[in-house]
């Protein structure tokens, strides 16, 4: 027991983290998607 661990942060580091890429695929995922589901909308509100 020469030193301690400071692991008291790692639990937030591991939650941003996760958060971080779950959003990077999110804006992945809309980029792609995004103009689809524009031109979905688009042809549901001129049908309309």
């Amino acid at each position: 027991m020469l030193y301690f661990k400071k692991e008291a942060g790692q639990g937030l580091v591991e939650y941003a983290l996760i958060l971080v890429l779950v959003a990077v695929v999110v804006i992945v995922i809309l980029s792609l998607l995004g103009p689809a589901i524009g031109n979905v909308f688009s042809t549901i509100m001129e049908s309309i």
